[in-house]
């Protein structure tokens, strides 16, 4: 991620890569789902500068724009940690103690559904669903699945991660 502040404290994006996503896709009906989601990879969530600069670039207006992002749980609007914590909600890891582990992980990092830790290593998701039914209650840490879990393996988990992210082995 490309920014930096200026001198009236605003947030400065680099967009060439950007730019170079939006003449890629700028002719190519129905785009727009396709354009965020590469500018989400390009700075880890979608600032507002960015999308008044896709909409922009498309002839839209902002607020379509935000709009269909807001739509998808995949757009992120703020900065995530190192560590991004999808928590399964659907009905197998609810039914299994989702709540006690949403309750281990709010507890262990000091933060809730949404929030990324002081240090910015961890953020904490809520979704849906991950479809990892039969190893409930499940959560995913940055494309890892950790299944079966118990408040004692989620501390293990944060752990592990925390002792990785500072140089250690884990």
């Amino acid at each position: 991620m490309s920014c930096g502040k200026g001198c009236t404290g605003e947030m400065r994006y680099d967009y060439e890569e950007l730019d170079k996503t939006l003449e890629e896709y700028k002719n190519v009906e129905g785009s727009l789902i396709t354009i965020l989601q590469k500018a989400q990879d390009i700075y880890g969530y979608l600032p507002r500068e960015v999308i008044e600069r896709i909409a922009g670039a498309l002839k839209q207006k902002a607020a379509k724009v935000y709009g269909v992002a807001t739509f998808y749980t995949q757009f992120r609007f703020n900065p995530v940690g190192k560590y991004l914590i999808m928590l399964c909600k659907g009905t197998a890891c609810h039914v299994n103690g989702a709540t006690m582990i949403e309750d281990a992980v709010c507890e262990e990092l000091g933060i809730l559904d949404g929030e990324t830790t002081g240090d910015g290593l961890f953020t904490l998701n809520n979704v849906a669903c991950i479809g990892c039914c039969s190893l409930s209650p499940v959560m995913m840490i940055n494309g890892e699945t950790y299944g079966t879990l118990t408040r004692e393996k989620v501390k293990v988990v944060l752990d592990d991660l925390r002792a990785k992210a500072q140089g250690g082995v884990q």
